[in-house]
């Protein structure tokens, strides 16, 4: 699974700093953890089991930054399956 242009729409969003939201996109259950700036860092994406925990996918952001703080390279790496068991 790839992340597509919809997907980086939300996840380009800042939100609320070392936070965990959870929501839902298309037919899937995503839940990300956020950094100290509020900008998505951790991704879950699949379906919920019965407990509320995601089985599907993880991904990591991987940022870098100029030595003037402007993001140089932002890129999503995909960490392989979750199941939770």
């Amino acid at each position: 699974m790839t992340i597509g242009h919809e997907l980086l729409k939300i996840l380009n969003k800042l939100y609320e700093p070392s936070g965990f939201v959870e929501t839902k996109f298309k037919r899937y259950d995503i839940a990300f953890k956020t950094d100290e700036a509020g900008r998505p860092i951790l991704l879950f994406i699949g379906k919920k089991d019965e407990n509320g925990k995601i089985k599907g996918e993880r991904f990591a952001r991987r940022l870098t930054f100029s030595d003037d703080g402007q993001i140089v390279k932002d890129h999503w790496d995909n960490k392989g399956e979750i199941n939770n068991n």
